[in-house]
């Protein structure tokens, strides 16, 4: 994140002497990104970070690719993805590139047994169904719907779920996560125009330090394989930290939506950036107030990006027979827009209450098995005229 956070104990001064009670010390690790030129943060364990006892199986997670070169549009039923008890095994890539995974879960109970580390990925955990509390080495953040869990790479954590009705869409993303730069000054603060402020992002309250030794399992994931690893410590036993790389929670209703007088382009929706992709949160807004205008989107020529846009809530003015959870993807190459009838019922309205999650790709998208599953293959057939 681009701005400090402090929690729990910690020294003076960085990579000095920090003693325990007893006069021992507390180990110190730096956490950051990009070599020691992204975010990072230091933090204080009760022992060392680096005590691995065994390295047990190791077993491939690679998305089956159905379509490596795309250019139908797609609909996929994302609430068709089955429920499975494991928070992981839960986790089904829809799209892929060498960016990205854009990936369907529902899982029905919480990691019980074994923390998780993406070592490959930053996280974006957007919760459609569900309630709880994210846990991690660096504290623990309260969840519902609505909202987003930003994980950087690295971070050991667990998920806890308050019951079995969970349904998550998330992105992984092999490029750093941030806020966008169009809304950030050049000290990294959001500026006035943002739909949003730092006043906006939670942050971890809550430092959970256990002060323990045993057998401790971490499913470490490390391209496309998960690698099960035993750590001699408990990976939450973090007495302190500070710095600027930490999870951090953001809810879609928190998003205030920028309109005009006429219809606005997609970028006033951003709410996280990469180099490789951006996400857009539509949420309920008023429509366009010229007298003249055409609130429904024009038609438009996705040139250098996919686009994926997951339907949360609400009423869909551009889309026919679109329900929560489905999954539209309009590639790059062609054009799309107003599904037939669509634009003529959009004049006169004044606002919408659609709600929704788009990711826009600038590499293309790789269509998996796991998608074909829940794809509606005459999706791409919806503009013709009946």
């Amino acid at each position: 994140m681009p701005f400090y956070h402090k929690l729990g104990n910690i020294p003076p001064k960085r990579h000095t002497q920090f003693r325990k009670e007893d006069g021992s010390l507390y180990y110190e690790q730096l956490f950051g990104t990009i070599g020691f030129d992204g975010m990072s943060t230091n933090s204080y364990h009760e022992f060392r970070p680096t005590m691995v006892k065994e390295i047990r199986k190791q077993y491939s997670i690679a998305p089956k690719i159905a379509k490596e070169n795309n250019i139908q549009s797609y609909r996929f039923r994302g609430f068709q993805v089955p429920q499975v008890r494991d928070y992981l095994e839960s986790r089904k890539v829809v799209l892929t590139n060498s960016d990205c995974n854009i990936i369907l879960s529902a899982p029905k109970e919480s990691t019980n047994d074994y923390f998780y580390k993406n070592t490959d990925a930053d996280e974006v955990i957007f919760v459609h169904k569900g309630t709880g509390k994210l846990r991690t080495m660096y504290g623990n953040l309260d969840f519902k719907y609505g909202d987003y869990l930003v994980i950087p790479r690295g971070m050991i954590y667990k998920l806890d779920f308050d019951d079995a009705n969970n349904r998550l869409f998330i992105v992984e993303s092999y490029r750093p996560v941030y806020t966008p730069k169009r809304y950030r000054n050049w000290f990294g603060q959001l500026l006035e125009h943002s739909p949003f402020c730092e006043r906006d992002i939670r942050r971890p309250e809550e430092l959970e330090t256990h002060n323990e030794k045993g057998d401790f399992l971490i499913k470490v994931k490390k391209q496309d394989e998960i690698i099960e690893m035993v750590y001699a410590s408990h990976p939450f036993d973090v007495v302190g930290y500070d710095g600027y790389n930490y999870p951090y929670a953001f809810s879609i209703h928190d998003f205030e939506p920028i309109t005009g007088r006429i219809h606005q382009p997609p970028p006033v929706h951003q709410t996280f950036e990469t180099d490789a992709f951006v996400i857009c949160s539509f949420v309920p807004r008023l429509y366009d107030y010229h007298p003249n205008s055409i609130p429904a989107p024009y038609n438009h020529s996705n040139i250098d990006s996919d686009e994926v846009l997951y339907y949360v809530d609400g009423d869909f003015m551009s889309r026919n027979d679109i329900d929560a959870g489905h999954i539209s993807l309009h590639p790059a190459g062609i054009p799309h827009g107003p599904h037939p009838g669509a634009t003529e019922r959009s004049i006169g309205e004044t606002v919408t209450e659609e709600l929704a999650v788009m990711v826009d790709t600038f590499k293309p998208l790789k269509v998996t098995e796991e998608a074909m599953k829940i794809a509606d293959e005459t999706y791409y057939q919806s503009w013709l005229d009946k």
